[in-house]
């Protein structure tokens, strides 16, 4: 990692998770020099992005958080519910809502009233990793439902063994409320690679003094 860190010809370094159990995630992550770790993990980027300081951001949460002001313009005011309080996902996803002066609940599985706290949004993020935990009774009509799940479940329909992809969202019901949805596969994603690439870049020109690209950072 010390080679990596030193390189100036190497502008981004992530640590593809889950590692295998015998290795100490944190103790990797935290080993990537903060202004290349491009997956935003590193503490002193997480303790940054909580202070509102420049910092490199989680490409997943960037990704939400670009499609959000595409869709919304400006989401300031804006009830939004988070469901699931991961480090990777739930938590800086938060903190970039209220950056951007959302309203934010963070809710997970001892919220009590779950489906009526969904309910009051404005904005849902779902990213809780439980395939189609989310109906589209729990969505207030209009809302916009950011779907960051992947989950592989059976699909006999396809034929014996095979299997297919979906969200935390039941995307069928919930899509005949929502005033905008994002689909499993093809939402998301995109926005995560798209973003670690953003942030490659972010990382380049602050090493050489350049001046940041537009739009590409929270």
């Amino acid at each position: 990692m010390d080679q990596l860190n030193n390189d100036p010809a190497v502008h981004g370094i992530l640590v593809q998770l889950p590692l295998p159990g015998h290795l100490n995630e944190d103790l990797i992550i935290n080993s990537i020099a903060p202004e290349k770790d491009v997956d935003g993990f590193h503490i002193s980027n997480v303790g940054l992005l909580g202070t509102g300081q420049k910092s490199m951001v989680p490409c997943t949460p960037l990704g939400c958080l670009m499609m959000l002001r595409d869709h919304h313009g400006s989401i300031s005011g804006m009830n939004a519910v988070v469901i699931g309080r991961s480090n990777i996902v739930g938590k800086p996803m938060a903190q970039l809502l209220l950056n951007d002066s959302a309203t934010v609940t963070i809710a997970h599985s001892r919220t009590k009233d779950l489906p009526g706290v969904v309910k009051q949004a404005d904005i849902v993020v779902a990213a809780v990793g439980r395939p189609e935990m989310v109906p589209g009774d729990w969505i207030k009509e209009g809302a916009t439902v950011i779907d960051v799940g992947i989950n592989r479940i059976d699909a006999p329909e396809k034929g014996e063994g095979k299997t297919r992809l979906v969200g935390d969202v039941h995307f069928e019901s919930a899509a005949k409320v929502a005033g905008a949805i994002t689909p499993v596969p093809g939402g998301v994603g995109p926005m995560t690679i798209a973003c670690l690439l953003a942030n490659t870049v972010t990382a380049c020109c602050r090493a050489n003094g350049l001046e940041e690209p537009e739009g590409l950072t929270a």
